[in-house]
């Protein structure tokens, strides 16, 4: 008699976002000597330890790449260089994923590539690269980038920009370095790839002079975003893809998007491309606790500056929204698809809150504060919650928004890992000294075979 085979549960891939002080807007209020919390590298090193202790996939380092960004005056802000923080933490740990964020828009795709290929090195296969297409107003105007693109433009620019990151990656192998004494060769000019590219927004010839990637293997490749136009370049391109969704059924809908894109428009393996939302946890022993402790930091937010935020993203007044009130449907303008990080982000508060019948104040605590789903409760409420969305499509694991660091990440390694491991959802251990082994992923493509 065959014993029918008995499928292991899926494992789910986790990692943090890197906040000086956290994802709530308060937490700084709470911390001792706020003042120089964006650039206390002790601290950091603190936060990469106690994740690694955690055995979680990953650190990610989002960043605003130019200038002192509009959050900077009401809290702590990204104030390091990415590359520079990050290739500090590799020092102070050994497994953890190190995801560097910088744009495929601006600067130039030789010394991004030399730079993310160098911290991929120095950390032994723990590099990666967060690719980000986004157009602040800030931004275009400190690095002096002229008008925005549109938003054609702005993916066929991002896609000459990876085009030549990738070809610069595999234009030095490994086995070109052959280091022959008898010959007096050091690299061997016959095995290398140059590049040969001509596009309309980059050119570039010749040899990155760095391998492109610990053991010959490129980076992992993460990327953000929910429009169409996000999707379509992200299923080229990413392995992983970050995400923000407060429903479950819009979570599905992108997660069957980006595999069929993949699959069907890219060739790919869909196994090989996780789909990772953001997520923001608040724990405690009970849920009395959890929400107690949210309560709490909320009680310190400055809710007329969100009242503030909350309305431009809508396209209101301020004085159009009444706290205690749901928010004024009637009164929203339409969608401007010209702008659809925006137009995306802004139909989805405006549905869920819907959904839930929320009360202005709940979207300012909700949605405004983390820009990810908030789920508060005990670690098996959490662990509960986060199995579901994996289980039925939703997601492939999760980035989590710690609402105040370290105790909120001590809660999360000390009380949800533990949860998610005596169910068989999570690691007890690393199963390898790389970011791209620890993710289950597969070594990439040669695309110049």
């Amino acid at each position: 008699m065959s014993q029918s085979k008995v499928t292991a549960p899926k494992q789910i891939r986790l990692a943090i976002n890197l906040l000086a002080s956290g994802r709530h807007n308060a937490a700084w209020k709470t911390l001792d000597d706020p003042a120089g919390l964006s650039t206390d590298l002790d601290g950091f090193v603190e936060i990469a330890q106690t994740a690694e202790r955690g055995l979680l996939d990953g650190i990610f380092l989002a960043d605003n790449y130019a200038g002192l960004t509009p959050e900077a005056y009401k809290r702590p802000w990204r104030a390091l260089s990415p590359g520079v923080l990050l290739a500090s933490l590799a020092a102070h740990t050994s497994r953890i994923g190190l995801v560097l964020t910088a744009p495929a828009l601006y600067g130039d795709p030789v010394t991004l590539a030399r730079e993310i290929a160098s911290l991929d090195l120095v950390s032994r296969g723990r590099g990666a690269w967060n690719i980000i297409t986004s157009q602040h107003e800030h931004a275009v105007k400190v690095l002096g980038a002229g008008a925005e693109l549109s938003r054609s433009a702005k993916y066929d620019k991002a896609d000459e920009f990876l085009t030549v990151v990738t070809q610069l990656w595999q234009s030095l192998p490994p086995a070109a370095i052959v280091a022959d004494t008898a010959s007096s060769t050091y690299v061997d000019a016959s095995r290398l790839r140059p590049v040969e590219f001509q596009g309309d927004y980059y050119r570039s010839a010749g040899v990155l002079g760095v391998i492109g990637g610990y053991q010959g293997q490129r980076p992992v490749l993460l990327q953000a975003g929910a429009s169409e136009s996000s999707k379509q370049f992200g299923s080229k391109w990413a392995d992983a893809l970050f995400t923000s969704h407060w429903e479950k059924p819009s979570a599905q809908e992108f997660y069957r998007d980006v595999k069929h894109y993949a699959a069907e428009k890219w060739r790919r393996d869909p196994a090989g491309l996780l789909v990772v939302p953001g997520v923001y946890p608040v724990l405690g022993a009970t849920e009395a606790q959890a929400r107690q402790r949210k309560a709490e930091l909320d009680d310190q937010l400055d809710l007329e500056h969100l009242k503030g935020a909350l309305a431009a993203l809508l396209g209101l007044d301020a004085a159009d929204l009444d706290l205690t009130r749901e928010l004024p449907y009637d009164k929203l303008p339409p969608s401007d698809p010209a702008r659809p990080a925006g137009h995306v982000q802004r139909d989805k508060v405006v549905a869920s809150a819907r959904e839930r019948g929320a009360t202005t104040k709940q979207v300012l605590l909700e949605y405004i504060t983390g820009g990810h789903r908030v789920v508060v409760g005990t670690p098996e409420q959490v662990a509960d919650d986060l199995t579901d969305w994996v289980d039925t499509g939703a997601c492939d694991g999760f980035n989590f928004n710690i609402d105040r660091y370290n105790d909120g990440l001590e809660h999360l390694v000390d009380w949800l890992v533990p949860e998610l491991q005596s169910r068989g959802r999570f690691r007890t251990e690393y199963e390898s000294t790389t970011f791209r082994g620890n993710l289950g992923l597969p070594a990439p493509a040669d695309e110049t075979a």
